[in-house]
């Protein structure tokens, strides 16, 4: 053993043994309990960030610690490949998408090997991989026979800059989720998923996961949104048209006063008259280009434009004008809003601007509502008024007594509403999963049949940076012949969405070597659900919903049994570091600040709060760097130590510091007592010091085990082997107690094993073991050696601390009483005074109380 601890010479030993054993494939066949980990993969980018380091570790400690409690561990790693990041490089450095992809995935898959993770490397693959995507191909022409897959013309979401359609659930804010640009509303033929089929049961199954965290599973209720209601048909006057609506609050419909559609209602081009016509358009033209969730804000100022149509209140008969509002979204409901100011205040607000008529339908109790003096419109509970035989009714009971009556009536009818909407996944980009779809002017829509799979992506496609489809324009893809009568025809050109190959690889991982179809359902019913998912929470309703709904898709196709993919869901925090920079030069690099100063012109660097590390701020630290000075250990240990895992970590270069000081500290405890420990016996039956040190050595091991074994709270578990680390420092009796010392050694280096696995290798090694240290499993506690022989007693008097005694472990009430009371403090505190009662909370405290 050398003397000095050696990092990256350490590091490279136990890598180049792992790899050339194979130690960490995971055997479908293996008698031992399954347990399948799974980070969520990374778009290879071309380099990791410390990001990528501590989603990682947090994963890696966790399978390591499932390995050695005697777990069949499943551990896979690939790679998110498909996407636009590939042809925007292509672009600007005049290669291939696939190229570049691979050959980030060469430098990626170096990197996290450095890191010492234990994934099963046999079961690496990409989404790219035609081998990958030909089974995606297969699953959506099964979609599409059972109706779970079709194409209409939608208002869809386009980012200009990326050339392409975004799901609502990538726009953020108006912005495209991946390049920040403002997303424009533009019509286009899509293909879909008929996620919504499954909407009842994706929000029914968010009660039935306890391992996730609540606020993901809030999001996606929120997201799915759940409504109980009714639908009611307005009749067009002079028009055998209706205005169908979907309200919660049927109590106010006889207070509907006027009909505020969406701008893109597919009625309005009907319902305009021609007097109209230009202000509508004008109008929509206007309000088309503002982002959805602006229009929807409070702080949106309430704007419409009448269509010059009236419909009627179907139980009043009031003529109602037909407006459009820049509130009214055609994704909620049915894009049509039963207005009624009096009990809405954004409807109120509409109705002042427009001078539009109140009708206040539900009085608040003990007050007397008047339309022509409200303020703002009355949200709450109250009794029916000017409601015809409703009235004097509770407006919650009579909303179930006006629903029975539409029905009857014929008028309308009881229903569930949904927010969640189709997942629209047709991408006009290159880069994806070719849509294995072929389009003849005689049979229409012809699928791919099965035996011509997998549609291959051409290789003969270039990339200009001009608008439009890559794909388009390679006439060797394009033209084709049909399947069905051998004419002339033309492929579809649009690819999948990229979260649709994310929405199933788990799956894969269980069977990438499958070649019978997308996954072998042995296999598949081994290894899932995953046990354990980590990754980010900003993926709660677009990659977790999506593979929520795949995972049932799947089930129904015969594929797979289970209802849903994860078991348990953990959130990791981000890692934040300060920004710096300079007036002239901008951001700076951590390195580019020298003495508080930019490096560059001597300005001095004005320091930023903590954010998330970003390329564009500089804020980042590179772990290669950080590899190569101080251990893929020491990185794994501080990522792991800084922050519980759910919670943001703030880089700290003293903390890295710290962590290298720590296992220096270790490496030395160990090699100063090796002599000693060498052939020690085990020793069991010890007194004194050594009995103390044993009994810390124990309530270490169960202190570890819980904060590892499903709390996740690596942080609190290092420290306890930190302290554990001070004891032996502190342990006089060394040479007395060899058995003692080499017990204490070797359960540190075991608890450690998880965190700092080359480390704890090494160490297990030159201890005299000859297996590895996951063939010695995980360290149990012995309850016997947590036993104490004696007890600190706090001691107060009238609840003031006034000292403290040491009595033994199974000291009576009345022992501890009489040594509480002649304690030198607490003596001296009740001198001359009454001693009225003690009270002995047994184990922690006494109280005296004086008079």
């Amino acid at each position: 053993m050398q003397e000095r601890y050696d990092a990256g010479a350490v590091e490279r030993k136990w890598q180049q043994r792992w790899e050339e054993t194979r130690a960490f494939k995971a055997h479908d066949d293996s008698p031992r309990p399954k347990y399948y980990l799974l980070e969520m993969f990374p778009y290879p980018s071309g380099r990791i960030h410390m990001g990528h380091v501590r989603n990682y570790s947090i994963g890696d400690v966790i399978a390591r610690f499932k390995r050695l409690q005697g777990y069949s561990v499943l551990h896979p790693m690939g790679w998110d490949a498909f996407g636009l990041p590939a042809e925007n490089a292509a672009i600007q450095h005049g290669t291939h998408p696939a190229r570049w992809t691979y050959e980030n995935i060469a430098n990626m898959r170096a990197q996290l090997k450095k890191m010492g993770l234990s994934y099963d490397w046999d079961r690496e693959f990409a989404t790219c991989d035609v081998e990958y995507y030909r089974w995606e191909q297969l699953i959506f022409l099964r979609m599409y026979e059972r109706g779970l897959a079709y194409k209409k013309s939608s208002s869809v979401n386009w980012c200009p800059d990326c050339a392409t359609v975004l799901a609502n659930e990538q726009v953020e804010d108006g912005r495209c989720w991946r390049c920040d640009s403002e997303v424009e509303p533009k019509e286009l033929e899509q293909w879909f998923f008929k996620i919504t089929d499954y909407a009842q049961e994706l929000l029914d199954g968010t009660y039935r996961l306890p391992g996730w965290p609540e606020s993901v599973l809030t999001m996606q209720r929120n997201w799915i949104g759940r409504s109980t209601g009714c639908e009611i048909d307005f009749p067009v006057e002079n028009s055998d048209r209706t205005v169908r609506v979907f309200t919660t609050r049927q109590d106010t419909l006889f207070g509907a006063t006027f009909m505020s559609l969406a701008p893109e209602h597919p009625l309005v081009q009907e319902l305009v008259s021609p007097e109209q016509r230009d202000a509508v358009e004008a109008f929509i033209s206007r309000v088309r280009k503002l982002d959805k969730l602006r229009r929807t804000s409070d702080e949106m100022e309430k704007e419409g434009v009448f269509t010059g149509a009236w419909c009627i209140n179907p139980v009043t008969g009031r003529r109602m004008p037909v407006f459009l509002a820049n509130f009214v979204l055609m994704e909620y409901g049915t894009g049509a809003v039963m207005a009624v100011p009096t009990h809405d205040q954004r409807d109120f607000e509409f109705a002042r601007k427009y001078d539009l008529p109140l009708v206040v339908v539900i009085q608040p109790t003990g007050e007397r509502l008047d339309a022509a003096t409200m303020t703002e419109a009355w949200t709450g509970p109250g009794l029916m008024d000017n409601s015809g035989a409703f009235d004097g009714l509770d407006n919650e009971a009579a909303k179930e007594k006006i629903a029975d009556f539409l029905e009857t009536k014929g008028l309308g009818r009881k229903s569930v509403n949904f927010r969640l909407r189709d997942w629209g996944v047709s991408r006009q980009r290159y880069w994806g999963t070719p849509i294995p779809v072929i389009y003849c002017d005689r049979c229409g829509i012809v699928p791919v049949p099965e035996k011509d799979l997998p549609v291959v992506l051409p290789a003969d496609v270039e990339f200009s940076g001009a608008a439009g489809n890559p794909l388009a324009s390679s006439s060797s893809f394009v033209e084709t012949r049909c399947p069905a009568c051998d004419g002339a025809a033309r492929r579809e050109t649009d690819t999948f969405d990229t979260f649709v190959e994310s929405s199933w690889y788990f799956a894969r991982y269980a069977c990438p070597d499958f070649t019978f179809g997308p996954v072998d359902r042995e296999r598949v019913e081994h290894w899932l659900p995953v046990d354990q998912y980590i990754g980010g929470v900003e993926h709660a309703v677009m990659h977790l919903l999506y593979a929520r709904f795949f995972t049932k898709v799947l089930r129904d196709l015969g594929m797979m049994r289970i209802d849903e993919p994860f078991t348990n869901l953990l959130t990791q925090g981000m890692v934040c570091m300060e920004t710096r920079s300079c007036p002239t030069h901008g951001w700076l690099y951590p390195e580019e600040v020298v003495d508080g100063k930019c490096a560059r012109c001597g300005a001095e660097a004005s320091l930023g709060r903590n954010e998330k590390m970003s390329k564009s701020k500089k804020n980042v630290v590179d772990p290669d760097s950080l590899i190569a000075r101080y251990g893929a250990d020491t990185a794994r240990l501080f990522s792991l130590f800084a922050a519980p895992p759910e919670k943001d970590l703030e880089w700290n270069e003293q903390g890295v510091e710290g962590c290298y000081r720590f296992l220096n500290r270790v490496w030395r405890a160990v090699y100063d007592n090796l002599e000693t420990v060498r052939d020690a016996a085990d020793s069991v039956d010890v007194q004194g010091e050594a009995r103390i040190l044993r009994r810390q050595i124990h309530r270490t091991i169960r202190k570890v085990t819980e904060d590892i074994d499903g709390r996740f709270h690596f942080n609190t578990a290092i420290a306890a082997v930190m302290e554990l680390v001070n004891a032996v420092y502190t342990f006089e009796p060394k040479a007395q107690n060899p058995g003692v010392l080499r017990e204490a050694l070797e359960s540190i280096v075991r608890l450690l094993a998880p965190f700092v696995p080359h480390f704890s290798e090494e160490l297990w090694a030159c201890l005299g073991h000859e297996g590895g240290v996951e063939s010695a499993g995980w360290p149990e506690w012995e309850e016997a050696a947590l036993v104490e022989d004696e007890k600190t007693i706090v001691v107060q008097v009238n609840g003031k601390v006034r000292g403290k005694v040491v009595v033994p472990a199974d000291a009576t009430q009345e022992q501890i009483e009489t040594a509480a009371l002649a304690e030198g403090n607490v003596a001296r505190s009740i001198e001359g005074k009454s001693v009225r009662k003690v009270i002995v909370v047994p184990g922690r405290l006494v109280n005296v109380v004086v008079s």
